[in-house]
């Protein structure tokens, strides 16, 4: 099989070699794809594989493309208010199908929901906010008819926030029947959706070498069709290998380029610099609970890292601007979001808070960070900052994937990682960043091992307030209180930079996502 997939992608690539240009009808776009882990909407939580997502499958509602603070209708038409305050009843496109070609059921909404919440994979606790469990999920969906379903739950959310959850790609839907053929040792079909796709958006996956290449093929199905008929992900680990093809135009986009790579293109007449808002914040975080290090523990390291990192010499100068000096878990652009910078580098400052709080001069940690632009090289910067106070950091780069397990399995002293909104809402990050209660989801506070039964509470109290002024306010306070006491040093908040060949038209991107909308782009 890994045979027939690698002779497909050289005689994909050979054919391009042989035209000037890439296929007219293919968009081919040069991204590193070692961090994808599975396509299973269930599981995938990482940002290609996660944004691959938006392209393959569909959820109930989307965030507006054009106004991402409104909410857009997807496979439902309409929504209206249930039986009870905690209730909606959505009503389905009639004509919706998936690749398969069968149609889109209010049984299959069910049944994706149901899985994901009793799969309990890392995104399931976004699903975790409406109270769900394996044990009570069956109660709180029921089926009207094929186009008509009523969704409850028992969590003090309010209708508003529900609506945003549902935007997440784990709430995608897939096809109950297809997933079902897919299924071994009772996986829930899981096994299968590693690799394969059983949506109903405008792409469906039509091969996939692990690290190497992902081709999508547009969805017969889809309405409207998209206008290419397929997408060749090609798998380019270097920076600098990515900016060589797309100035050849061996590839019409590329990703992750990094600045020097941008700056390198950026009088280049044959293509242009696209720039997207992201939601992605870059922070530095300390796993408490590691017993190799207690000083990781101690909140006078976590104090004196903020005066330790040279946020203006990392922006300014390291990421020449691509990335601004932000210090708080909301991103700029989401409501009640804090652009307040309290902190700068001190060295005498930071110095001064170790000595206070015990840890003496020469005190060790290690930190996992992804071996590509922009982590290593703030990494690198990390690491000469914190020796000025005589704090020696040992630097371990590994694969995205690799990061990732790691992270999951607390297998880490502190790590340089990204965090992104899974839904256009400020419960999105808070209840990653200040929520931790025990048996519940793994969130961030959780894998570093922050133990905050107060701030969980008010989280919670947060994502129940329906007064938006009021709510607001909730978010200040839990902001205020993680940018100043908690094992987080929230440092920078990055715009997406992309190459785009000057062929490629339509191009639009999500703020929480780092792909295109492959659906509508054109090329000529």
């Amino acid at each position: 099989m890994m045979r027939a997939l690698l002779l497909f992608f050289t005689l994909f690539s050979s054919a391009f070699a042989l035209q000037a240009a890439t296929p007219k009808d293919t968009l081919v776009v040069a991204v590193p794809l070692d961090g994808i882990i599975s396509f299973d909407p269930a599981e995938s939580f990482e940002t290609v594989s996660n944004s691959v997502q938006r392209n393959i499958y569909q959820t109930l509602v989307e965030a507006d493309r054009d106004a991402p603070q409104k909410l857009a209708p997807l496979l439902a038409t309409s929504w209206q208010p249930g039986s009870t305050p905690h209730s909606l009843v959505f009503n389905l496109k009639p004509d919706a199908h998936f690749v398969s070609g069968n149609p889109v059921t209010a049984q299959d909404v069910v049944f994706s929901l149901t899985r994901a919440v009793q799969l309990n994979k890392a995104p399931s606790f976004i699903l975790a906010e409406f109270g769900w469990t394996a044990d009570n999920i069956a109660s709180q969906l029921r089926v009207v008819n094929d186009h008509q379903l009523e969704i409850q739950w028992p969590a003090q959310i309010g209708q508003d926030l529900a609506l945003r959850l549902l935007t997440a790609p784990v709430a995608s839907v897939v096809d109950s029947k297809t997933v079902q053929q897919h299924i071994t040792a009772n996986d829930s079909g899981n096994g299968w959706l590693h690799t394969h796709s059983a949506g109903s958006g405008a792409f469906s996956i039509q091969q996939y070498v692990p690290q190497q290449a992902l081709v999508l093929s547009a969805n017969p199905h889809a309405s409207p069709q998209p206008q290419l008929k397929r997408i060749l992900l090609k798998g380019v680990a270097d920076a600098g290998a990515r900016r060589l093809l797309i100035q050849q135009g061996d590839v019409d986009v590329a990703y992750q380029l990094g600045p020097d790579q941008i700056d390198a293109l950026k009088n280049d007449q044959q293509l242009r610099i696209e720039a997207f808002p992201s939601s992605l914040v870059y922070y530095l975080a300390f796993n408490t609970q590691n017993k190799a290090q207690p000083a990781l523990g101690n909140p006078a390291l976590w104090q004196a890292a903020r005066w330790l990192v040279d946020y203006n010499a990392i922006s300014r100068d390291l990421l020449k601007g691509q990335y601004r000096i932000h210090q708080s878990f909301l991103p700029q652009g989401f409501d009640g979001a804090l652009e307040n910078q309290p902190f700068h580098y001190d060295v005498a400052k930071a110095k001064a808070i170790l000595a206070q709080g015990g840890i003496r001069p020469g005190s060790k940690f290690s930190l996992t960070v992804i071996n590509q632009p922009p982590y290593i090289d703030v990494a690198q910067a990390l690491q000469a900052s914190f020796a000025k106070a005589d704090v020696q950091i040992e630097l371990q780069p590994v694969a995205e994937s690799e990061l990732w397990s790691k992270m999951r399995g607390r297998d880490f002293q502190s790590i340089f990682i990204y965090w992104g909104a899974d839904y256009v809402d400020p419960n999105t990050n808070a209840s990653a960043f200040a929520y931790n209660v025990p048996g519940g989801s793994k969130t961030l506070a959780w894998r570093v091992g922050w133990e905050i039964p107060e701030l969980s509470a008010q989280t919670r109290a947060a994502a129940g307030e329906s007064d938006a002024s009021q709510r607001r306010a909730l978010y200040t306070a839990l902001q205020q209180r993680v940018q100043q006491d908690s094992p987080f040093v929230v440092m920078l908040q990055g715009a997406q930079q992309v190459a785009v060949r000057n062929n490629v038209s339509h191009v639009q991107q999500g703020i929480g996502v780092s792909l295109l909308f492959f659906d509508a782009v054109e090329k000529r």
